[in-house]
């Protein structure tokens, strides 16, 4: 099943991201690589793809796991808790509608 994995930044994350973002990309590419991975990516603190300073206020990726309890193993595991990016995680289960 799929499920939706957003995480919430700190204030001033920008720093902590940039630090850890290899190796949270890395457990994002293994899962592409095992064509889990839906959809991935950071979300902007201003109207803008590139944000510069301004940074980021959280994350959301989307894939498939064999439980919730999985998916909140691998969420829990990320490289941006320890780097004390994330103040949250929320994992819900997630059903895709479109694309079909």
């Amino acid at each position: 099943m799929l499920y939706s994995i957003i995480g919430e930044d700190v204030a001033d994350s920008l720093s902590g991201r940039q630090q850890a973002r290899p190796a949270h990309l890395a457990r994002l590419e293994a899962l592409q690589n095992e064509g889990r991975l839906v959809l991935a990516g950071p979300n902007p603190a201003i109207d803008s793809d590139n944000p510069g300073d301004a940074g980021f206020t959280g994350s959301v990726v989307v894939a498939e796991f064999t439980s919730l309890e999985a998916a909140q193993a691998w969420a829990d595991a990320d490289p941006y808790i320890d780097a004390g990016v994330y103040k949250q995680v929320t994992v819900k289960p997630f059903k895709q509608v479109f694309p079909n």
